[in-house]
């Protein structure tokens, strides 16, 4: 199958005959960068991360149909999900969600994603990630402790939208 269009930016060459796993590199069974050269790979990872901010989700599922982890991190440790529910992009969270990414990975920061979405006042957002069963107490500060901190406790309280 043909690469991802946005991949065309990075500059990476995808052929018929390019191997097209990229592994998460905390993955014990994967390497890091997987077929690619790591600078590849981070380019790679680099472009699904604007996918995701941008809410760009037909072209961000491309990129995990040809094999990337749905649970990459960014070089700030950063995944898709922690960026698209930050920028408030509703569908791309529920999506990313459905495809299996995990709701409470921190950044290099220790932020999660639902405390970014708390930040922003991501209403929805946040109901989103709790649905998801994203833990309130993880991160640091933790997604309770940020509601509490910009007046937004009510993002935890009852049924999510």
């Amino acid at each position: 199958s043909p690469a991802p269009r946005a991949l065309h930016a990075t500059g990476v060459r995808w052929s018929a005959s390019t191997p097209r796993r990229v592994t998460d590199p905390n993955d014990p069974g994967g390497t890091p960068g997987g077929f690619l050269s790591d600078e590849q790979a981070a380019r790679v990872v680099d472009v699904a991360m604007d996918l995701a901010r941008q809410g760009r989700t037909a072209d961000l599922v491309e990129f995990f149909d040809h094999g990337l982890s749905v649970n990459a991190q960014d070089s700030d440790g950063n995944t898709a999900l922690m960026l698209a529910a930050y920028h408030g992009r509703l569908d791309t969270v529920r999506t990313l969600i459905q495809m299996g990414a995990d709701p409470d990975l921190t950044n290099n920061r220790d932020q999660t994603p639902i405390a970014g979405a708390i930040f922003k006042g991501e209403d929805q957002v946040v109901g989103a990630l709790r649905d998801a069963g994203a833990d309130l107490d993880r991160g640091t500060p933790t997604a309770r402790a940020t509601a509490e901190m910009f007046g937004r406790t009510h993002l935890l309280a009852g049924p999510a939208d």
